[in-house]
């Protein structure tokens, strides 16, 4: 007959623990659950379970990760946890320990990402000093599709196409395609030209009416399409020409 372990040594008491995870019927464990249901099926201590991806001696992974939700309270309070607060648990050495400060330092810099809006564009102002820097000392034209939210917040800028000096080609169904597949409530289209001179050619304004008539059709706002120049070459010295403001929107 085996002899109860001894009273207050967790360590002798551990290899008599219940294996938590031997305990789970076929098909309910962790792994198994992500692979049929995704992972956002799973509860805490799984999700810690498959970060872990095994146990040691007496520490079954699931067990393991359970203890962790405990002594930390929650997820997120783990995200405040560092490598001698995992290393203080039995089961968790120096490997171990790495793996989960990885995870929780991902966790704080997407989170703090998160905190910082991106940047509004609500006028041809905002249009003009947010794309500036990208078309200076350019010799070429770019195009470029800016995604937004609701607000006018940057969801993501693109550059669509680069030309030559004296064109680019953009394609409107191209731009809308770039809009939709960011889930964009509105956008923009930008362009430089080279020359300084923002003055839109009768081309420019052909693509404009297309895309604004497709944009129309897929019900996604078209914000503005901007072309980018220098004030010193523009005409009316703003540096930019709106078709916004010039009424065409």
């Amino acid at each position: 007959m085996s002899e109860d372990p001894p009273p207050g040594n967790p360590a002798a008491a551990s290899p008599f623990a219940p294996n938590r995870l031997l305990a789970l019927a076929e098909g309910q464990r962790p792994q198994e659950r992500a692979l049929a249901h995704g992972v956002g099926s799973l509860a805490d201590a799984e999700l810690l379970a498959l970060i872990l991806r095994s146990g040691t001696r007496g520490h079954d992974v699931m067990s393991l990760a359970t203890r962790l939700l405990e002594e930390a309270g929650s997820l997120h309070a783990l995200t405040r946890w560092r490598d001698s607060d995992f290393r203080r648990l039995k089961g968790i050495g120096r490997v171990k320990s790495l793996q989960l400060c990885t995870v929780m330092e991902i966790t704080r810099r997407v989170v703090g990402a998160e905190r910082q809006l991106a940047p509004e564009l609500s006028s041809p102002d905002d249009i003009y000093a947010y794309l500036r820097p990208r078309t200076l000392g350019l010799d070429v034209e770019k195009a470029w599709v800016i995604s937004l939210n609701s607000r006018n917040r940057i969801l993501r800028c693109s550059e669509l196409t680069s030309g030559t000096a004296r064109q680019t080609l953009v394609s409107p169904a191209e731009a809308l395609r770039e809009a939709i597949r960011e889930g964009a409530s509105a956008f923009i289209l930008a362009h430089n030209h080279p020359s300084g001179d923002p003055q839109p050619s009768g081309a420019d304004a052909q693509i404009t009416r297309r895309l604004r008539d497709a944009a129309d059709v897929a019900d996604i706002r078209l914000h503005d399409h901007v072309i980018l120049g220098e004030p010193d070459c523009d005409p009316i010295g703003l540096g930019y020409y709106s078709f916004r403001r010039g009424g065409m929107l």
